[in-house]
């Protein structure tokens, strides 16, 4: 089974739409289990009095945070809907936050397929998750971009391995085909309410008044060791072994382990929010990833994060932060954004 012979297929079922059958509860210490595991130490993701101080009920959960709950809501999604490929590569992330989540929250998480397309002879895929609380108000919209891949991409013995390797309860020993039995479900019809919740409260950040267009963000660096790459694998719920087995990495054609991108992203959220001083002034972060991180068992990684300002909007004393991460000579994101509210 090939992507191309499959794509005019799957187009038909985007749109594919199902709500979790319960609702996930933001938990203080997952707040903070995530806050660790991303390098976060923003005090507002810790201690409760701080988060006060910014205007929050409760901690706040870091930008990536819902990237966790989402991975495990769209396991039906890519087990039952979108099939025909043999593993997936993460290409693009994009968070939008309406309101900050803060421990306490409980949250409705919905998964839809929403894009299909070809592109240079590949699918991309695209699945959202909304996040609505109890009030009924959408609080985040998380997209997530994916690449499938066939199986005249891979080693043939990569299977066989990933599955020896994978926890007892996840299963990589078959793909599904279209030609399963499928039945359609679509988003119930009824208003979408969003939180404004992102855009009322005054942010803990600069005034729009002392910022320009070219102002550069302090360079950070941040290290990665294998043991930052299983911790994260288990708090975000990730089991592919390529973030952790070298043997299988090289199998998939990587020249060694390689940092989550999801990891990667978390961080470069974690270097804007410490710049800006508030984590929930960020309403949109879209990142395009363009090459891994090499995580070598000896070394590890060096992540250097920079960023500048590249507009500003009067209107909505607001602005848009480009950001960069590079490992060694290696750009790991293509293109990343971060829009901010600015006090």
């Amino acid at each position: 089974m090939t992507a191309a012979a499959d794509a005019p297929a799957l187009e038909a079922r985007v749109g594919h739409y199902y709500q979790m059958d319960d609702t996930y509860l933001v938990g203080r210490e997952k707040v903070r289990e995530y806050a660790r595991a991303v390098q976060d130490y923003h005090p507002a993701h810790w201690d409760v009095a701080a988060a006060a101080d910014l205007g929050y009920s409760g901690l706040v959960a870091p930008l990536t945070f819902t990237s966790a709950p989402g991975m495990s809501c769209n396991r039906r999604m890519f087990e039952s809907v979108v099939v025909g490929y043999d593993t997936y590569l993460q290409t693009e992330e994009v968070f939008e936050q309406h309101r900050p989540i803060v421990a306490g929250d409980d949250l409705h998480v919905d998964v839809e397929l929403t894009s299909v397309r070809r592109i240079a002879g590949r699918d991309m895929i695209t699945v959202t998750n909304t996040f609505t609380d109890t009030a009924g108000e959408r609080v985040h919209t998380l997209h997530t971009t994916v690449v499938g891949v066939t199986a005249e991409d891979l080693d043939p013995q990569i299977k066989t391995a990933v599955q020896n390797a994978m926890m007892h309860d996840v299963d990589f020993s078959g793909i599904g085909t279209l030609e399963t039995d499928y039945h359609k479900t679509v988003r119930p019809e009824g208003e979408v309410r969003i939180a404004e919740g992102g855009t009322t409260r005054a942010p803990g950040t600069p005034s729009f008044d002392d910022v320009k267009v070219g102002d550069e963000l302090p360079v950070h660096h941040t290290r990665l060791s294998r043991g930052d790459l299983v911790n994260y694998a288990g708090v975000a719920g990730d089991a592919n072994p390529i973030h952790w087995d070298e043997d299988i990495a090289k199998l998939a054609g990587l020249p060694d382990v390689i940092a989550h991108g999801m990891l990667t992203m978390g961080l470069g959220a974690g270097f804007v929010s410490a710049w800006s001083g508030d984590p929930g002034a960020v309403t949109r972060y879209a990142v395009r990833l363009s090459a891994p991180a090499i995580v070598s068992a000896t070394e590890g990684t060096d992540i250097e994060f920079s960023g500048r300002i590249k507009s500003l909007d009067s209107a909505t004393r607001s602005g848009v932060v480009i950001v960069a991460a590079k490992s060694g000579s290696r750009k790991i994101f293509g293109l990343a954004t971060a829009n901010i509210r600015f006090s």
